[in-house]
């Protein structure tokens, strides 16, 4: 069956980093678009980065531009999600999840349109 295992959460210092990886199996891989969601006030969850099947697109939530960066590699069939210069804003559990697109879909990052999803892992910006 379809599953997704997070990984890489825990305590940073304000201003530090961490990768997070998200490893899948149970479907093909290179056939999803996957990303990273966190809870936010007033949402389930909220699309933090996401990245089409083919890794030609990636959406960044304002908050995060230019500090964090999504990854997949195909043969490991894993999702990365690099994150730089943390806020005390970025505290929560960070969940991977997957979507069966086709190969001109456009990229979405609305956590309704992603049926499967991990476990999720805590990151903690300490001050």
């Amino acid at each position: 069956q379809v599953q997704l295992v997070e990984s890489g959460g825990g305590l940073v210092q304000l201003g530090g980093s961490l990768t997070l990886s998200c490893v899948t199996s149970g479907f093909t891989h290179q056939y999803y678009a996957m990303g990273w969601f966190r809870p936010a006030p007033g949402k389930e969850r909220e699309g933090v980065s996401c990245i089409t099947r083919g890794g030609g697109s990636t959406y960044y939530q304002d908050s995060v531009k230019g500090r964090f960066t999504i990854s997949r590699d195909y043969d490991k069939k894993t999702l990365y999600l690099q994150m730089n210069n943390l806020e005390p804003e970025d505290t929560a559990i960070y969940y991977c999840a997957a979507r069966r697109t086709i190969l001109t879909a456009p990229l979405t990052c609305d956590s309704v349109e992603y049926p499967y999803w991990g476990q999720g892992t805590q990151v903690t910006i300490s001050t």
